[in-house]
């Protein structure tokens, strides 16, 4: 006779069996005030202009971005990011330093309507305001140029502040931004404004619909300021720089194609971190939704959670209202 079957001590289907034990064991969840809702307001626009390729998505008329904003802290999105898309632009970005100007004023307008009841941050770049839409100021052959482009930094991070920004997101990647934008804001008095330092923002396929959303005059890439994909060292390095320059958050973007790069920045950093999910990453998640191969909440909310799981604290996506409702119920 054979003595009874033994079964493993150790079982993991056990923790599985409802949802609601599910629930209860969860080692990652994503709570709507740990999200991000990037808005695009536009200058001169008459009612919201749809963007193209970011179904959903539109570039805002001054008072629809009130709206929109409003209604996403009362769903209890954690903060929103603005962008600019200017009607006038030059080579040096003049519209984003100008306190009259469209980021400038829909900032002022939302720090009225909502006071610190948000986080309300800043896109700190010039590449929306450029006519050439490169991050910076161009020198004699064409390239960025790096200390020039700082000084128009500094400005605008002033700029922003004044206009009523928690947090400016320095997000052109030039050596020794966040140094400058720190001592631009501190010199000014702005010592309470926090800055959200982009330190691993990679030359991406997946900026591509962005690129429609802020009406950008880009042609060619940014690979000579913006880090090459194939780079992990070099995300350690810029990290280290920005801790070391002042940075109150960091950011890896994109998102979901660089989760290996975003838990090496979360174990080293001592600050909280923040990824993007950008553009391209919306898109494609819209596209299959709405071909129907994807359930769209669900792989929104499996998404958010893999970010999270890789360590982010922080997670800025256009599906930030959406999955607030979601998690809301």
């Amino acid at each position: 006779m054979t003595g009874p079957v033994r079964r493993p001590v150790d079982r993991p289907r056990r923790l599985r069996t409802t949802a609601a034990v599910r629930e209860l064991v969860a080692e990652t969840r994503v709570h709507p005030s740990s999200l991000v809702l990037p808005l695009f307001v536009r200058e001169g626009a008459e009612e919201p202009v749809p963007i193209g390729s970011m179904p959903g998505v539109v570039q805002h008329t001054r008072e629809s971005l009130r709206r929109a904003a409003g209604e996403a802290v009362a769903d209890g999105v954690g903060g929103l990011m603005l962008f600019g898309v200017p009607e006038h632009k030059d080579a040096v970005g003049s519209g984003a330093t100008d306190p009259g100007g469209i980021l400038n004023s829909a900032l002022a307008d939302l720090r009225r309507d909502l006071g610190d009841s948000t986080v309300l941050m800043a896109d700190l770049c010039l590449d929306e305001f450029t006519d050439h839409g490169h991050c910076g100021v161009l020198d004699g052959r064409g390239r960025v140029d790096n200390d020039a482009t700082l000084e128009r930094y500094a400005a605008m991070a002033r700029a922003q502040a004044d206009a009523g920004a928690h947090v400016v997101g320095p997000s052109g990647m030039m050596d020794g931004q966040v140094a400058v934008v720190r001592e631009a804001l501190d010199a000014a008095g702005h010592t309470d404004v926090a800055v959200l330092a982009y330190t691993a923002k990679y030359t991406s396929a997946f900026y591509g619909p962005f690129r429609e959303a802020v009406s950008s005059s880009l042609q060619g890439d940014r690979a000579t300021y913006q880090q090459d994909p194939a780079n992990r060292r070099e995300a350690r390095r810029e990290l280290a720089l920005d801790l070391a320059e002042g940075a109150d958050m960091v950011m890896v973007k994109p998102a979901l194609g660089y989760l290996d790069v975003l838990r090496e920045v979360a174990d080293r950093s001592d600050v909280p971190v923040a990824a993007y999910q950008v553009s391209g990453e919306y898109s494609q998640l819209e596209a299959a939704a709405e071909r129907g191969w994807i359930d769209r909440d669900r792989a929104v909310l499996e998404t958010l959670t893999s970010i999270r799981r890789a360590g982010a604290d922080i997670v800025l996506s256009y599906y930030a209202r959406h999955a607030a409702r979601l998690l809301r119920g």
